[in-house]
């Protein structure tokens, strides 16, 4: 894909409020895309994503968990933000959901995909870093 360019277009007559959560998992399926990985059938994600990879808490956590277990999600991803919401979140659905609290897009990419991303680790490990500079 060295020589491919890639445009997302969302047009601004979507609805405002309910572009942004889809942010990680937009990101993720670029990523899969890019790599030739599949994100785990699994797994539900939600979260608001910077230009710098933080991951913003978003709305409808409990509406959106309660949807993935319809689906029969095993794993949900929500940003680490939204992890006070969880309380709303019935418990008999909660103990049938592991909840993984995502910082950063790296968090997202590391449960999203089986076995993560090694190098990932790495690179987060010297953001880090140099951020201490």
């Amino acid at each position: 894909m060295e020589n491919t360019d890639i445009h997302v277009h969302f047009p601004a007559g979507a609805v405002g409020k309910d572009g942004p959560s889809a942010g990680v998992t937009i990101v993720a399926v670029l990523v899969s895309i890019f790599t030739g990985r599949c994100v785990r059938s699994d797994v539900a994600m939600t979260g608001e994503l910077t230009l710098r990879g933080l991951v913003l808490p978003v709305g409808g956590i409990k509406e959106k968990v309660l949807a993935a277990h319809r689906a029969g999600i095993k794993k949900v991803i929500i940003p680490k933000r939204n992890e006070k919401d969880l309380v709303e979140v019935p418990q008999n659905i909660q103990k049938d959901i592991e909840f993984s609290l995502a910082k950063r897009l790296e968090d997202v990419l590391q449960q999203a995909f089986e076995g993560g991303f090694p190098s990932l680790k790495d690179a987060t490990a010297t953001i880090s870093q140099n951020s201490k500079l």
